[in-house]
């Protein structure tokens, strides 16, 4: 389905340099598509856009803060006429947001804008998933999964941005989207936990794990018992390209949002992450991996959780990876790297899971992939 749609298509990548933004580059790449990013730096100083030179796999790329430089966005989204924008382009971490909250609501609510605007002003239309996070709900300890009608809020600024931005999007598509009053069509994607190789974002658990098993330490974490919607980089990365396909042919879900989550039996504490990523590292005893380390620094949510009832009955997407399956890729991807210094082999591990994963969906004759 995919190679039928994006090959030869031109697609913006916002946060292309970011984790799931290098991801996404990769996979479009693949699919026959021409890729162009923008981004302002990665978000680590390791970071997988810089390990595995994937500049060289972009068509362009325009290194700038698209929260402050709006007529620069608008000129560079002018000139390359994408068919597809994907805007990931944001300060994703709930720690940096408490150390620097207006940076944080600059860029992810104001950046946001930001492109919307831009999108507005093209001339030819331009498919776009904007995409947020699950944290954009107001979460109020809930069992269920929250769904798209659900209150948007938040404790925290990070959280609080997320919700600001989400009402962006829906102001943006009620005074200029709807009714096509011009020519293009929008749509917010918002995801859970995502884990994967090639992440090494601040104060975010994978990262730190693999960082400390590398150099023979224990992790230390800090809410051993919260519960995230666990799920691998590539399962929302299939849920925004089945959005954008379907944006494409379909102007009904114009202005529509959707959640993109793990199966609930991904929704795991965070010591049962832990484990499972620990066996699969190679440790006899999981208990000896980590080490608990309690702190009040920053609000954290306790129980969070997603329902994709809608993705799955519109889109008819559903999540991919069982709960081994994304410790496995994720692990795999870390040793295959810290063993490795070779940048080509890396990388072909990165796209060899691609394929892994599009051939699962296929086994499970899943409707997105075929």
């Amino acid at each position: 389905m995919f190679n039928d749609l994006f090959k030869g298509k031109k697609v913006i990548i916002t946060g292309n340099s970011g984790f799931k933004g290098s991801w996404l580059s990769l996979w479009l790449n693949k699919l026959g598509a021409s890729v162009h990013g923008i981004s302002y730096k990665p978000p680590s100083e390791l970071n997988m856009f810089e390990s595995l030179n994937l500049e060289n796999k972009l068509k362009s790329f325009s290194k700038i803060d698209i929260a402050n430089n709006p007529s620069e966005v608008d000129e560079i989204i002018t000139k390359i006429e994408p068919d597809f924008l994907f805007h990931l382009a944001a300060q994703p971490l709930v720690s940096v947001s408490y150390q620097d909250p207006l940076f944080t609501i600059r860029t992810n609510v104001l950046g946001t804008a930001n492109i919307l605007n831009s999108i507005k002003n093209q001339q030819h239309r331009v498919v776009s998933v904007i995409i947020t996070s699950d944290k954009c709900y107001d979460n109020l300890e809930l069992k269920r999964g929250y769904d798209e009608s659900d209150i948007l809020g938040g404790k925290d600024i990070y959280s609080g941005s997320k919700g600001a931005a989400e009402l962006v999007i829906k102001s943006f598509y009620h005074s200029f989207f709807k009714n096509h009053k011009f020519n293009s069509v929008i749509a917010s994607a918002r995801a859970g936990n995502v884990i994967g190789g090639g992440d090494w974002g601040k104060d975010r658990i994978v990262p730190d794990a693999v960082t400390s098993w590398n150099k023979s330490q224990k992790l230390h974490i800090r809410n051993p018992l919260s519960t995230r919607p666990w799920q691998h980089v590539l399962e929302p990365l299939s849920g925004y390209l089945t959005l954008a396909y379907k944006l494409y042919s379909d102007d009904n879900l114009n202005g529509e949002s959707f959640n993109f989550g793990p199966n609930d039996s991904s929704n795991k504490t965070v010591e049962e992450l832990i484990k499972g990523l620990s066996e699969r590292w190679g440790f006899d005893n999981q208990n000896d991996s980590f080490t608990v380390k309690h702190t009040e620094d920053f609000h954290e949510a306790g129980l969070l959780q997603l329902d994709c009832k809608k993705a799955s009955e519109i889109l008819e997407w559903a999540p991919n990876l069982s709960f081994d399956e994304m410790i496995n890729f994720s692990c795999d991807w870390y040793k295959e790297f810290y063993s490795n210094d070779e940048i080509e082999t890396i990388l072909l591990r990165t796209e060899n899971q691609i394929e892994d994963y599009v051939n699962i969906a296929k086994n499970k004759n899943y409707h997105w992939v075929n």
